[in-house]
């Protein structure tokens, strides 16, 4: 599944966009500044419902502008069409997928499942656990679907056992039940993430090993609670220290995925260049899983690709990106750095965001 048609109106400084991508690889140039990311960020809310550069879309629709639009076909048996439309005035999102007016941002997410590779992905490295939750969670959302209605109920009662601990004095009875409920979704939680990593891990291995040769690199997966024990007994004894720090300390919410060099972290060890590298493999890595075990394509959206790599670096990462069937949006700032980078017999468009009139940008085919 791939994107043929996407309509931007007010979104950020670009002029209306209409664009007609390429079922595989999309290559987005300008200058800086010109709007190549807010293509990308367009992309991203129209598949997400969210920036990746805001917390707050309003930040996203043009300058004196009231709304902002955007409205996408996929490929498929029918085509599928999707629209996103956020007003200045409120803070609801307007969804549409398929003529259905009532659709729900959880089946926006699963139907054009999104990979982004800017800068904030070397947060999985340097960052806290809550992205590489993020992106554990993300994963398995998209192979398991009872993953979402399990992460809700654990999420649900992580909130009302937090606010008992905040009260001052705790109802036992109260706390058992809320207590049960977040080790019961907790316990199966964990179950998905774990069988999910295990099928993950050596993808990744195997991705890692062709951008990036990497012996001593590991990655693990910690559940958010001591292994020894289940999450019934730990949450029952930590109830007193967790009332007095004022939230629960041990759970599925502390999950986290450990990237380590010879046991040291991988951020304190790798460059920048092999820190892109390694971010760059768990993204592809999430792609080439989806696409063997559903049988489901990536969209990825990857800003600036030629930063921090050699020419020989970026070859390996595009070369392994046309291995994959999935359909690309890159952006860069000379085009002639990627320009030869494809096989011949790869689908590759061009296009290029110029400065044009009254402060906004026009993208054009860059013939």
């Amino acid at each position: 599944m791939s994107l043929t048609l996407l309509n931007f109106q007010g979104l950020r400084n670009l002029q209306p966009v209409e664009m007609t991508p390429s079922s595989r690889i999309n290559v987005i140039s300008g200058a800086n500044g010109s709007g190549k990311t807010s293509l990308l960020e367009g992309v991203h809310i129209l598949g997400m419902g969210r920036s990746f550069r805001t917390r707050q879309l309003k930040h996203a629709i043009q300058a004196d502008e009231p709304h902002m639009t955007l409205y996408g076909h996929l490929s498929g048996e029918p085509e599928v069409t999707l629209g996103v439309r956020r007003l200045r005035a409120q803070r609801e999102l307007e969804l549409r997928l398929k003529g259905d007016k009532n659709a729900r941002l959880a089946e926006l997410v699963e139907t054009m499942p999104l990979q982004l590779i800017n800068p904030d992905a070397f947060r999985l490295l340097e960052g806290s656990p809550a992205g590489r939750r993020e992106f554990l969670d993300w994963g398995v959302f998209h192979v398991k679907h009872d993953f979402l209605g399990i992460w809700k109920r654990a999420r649900r009662a992580l909130k009302h056992r937090n606010a008992l601990l905040r009260r001052g004095r705790i109802h036992p009875q109260e706390m058992v039940v809320w207590e049960q409920e977040l080790a019961n979704w907790g316990e199966q939680m964990d179950i998905f993430r774990r069988a999910w990593f295990s099928d993950f891990l050596p993808v990744f291995e195997e991705t890692l090993k062709v951008l990036l040769p990497l012996p001593g690199l590991s990655l693990h997966y910690a559940r958010g609670w001591d292994k020894e024990r289940s999450l019934s007994a730990v949450l029952h004894d930590s109830r007193n220290t967790d009332q007095q720090m004022g939230f629960t300390q041990q759970g599925p919410q502390r999950a986290d995925l450990r990237i380590r060099v010879n046991k040291q972290p991988a951020v304190e060890v790798l460059s920048r260049g092999q820190q892109k590298l390694v971010v760059s493999a768990l993204k592809l890595a999430q792609g080439r899983f989806l696409e063997r075990t559903a049988q489901r394509h990536c969209i990825y959206l990857i800003d600036d690709l030629p930063a921090e790599l050699d020419e020989r670096n970026r070859h390996q990462f595009c070369e392994l990106l046309e291995d994959m069937q999935c359909q690309a949006f890159i952006t860069s700032v000379e085009p002639t750095a990627l320009r030869n980078a494809w096989r011949t017999n790869t689908s590759v468009k061009m296009f290029h965001v110029k400065h044009a009139e009254h402060g906004l940008s026009k993208l054009m085919p860059d013939d």
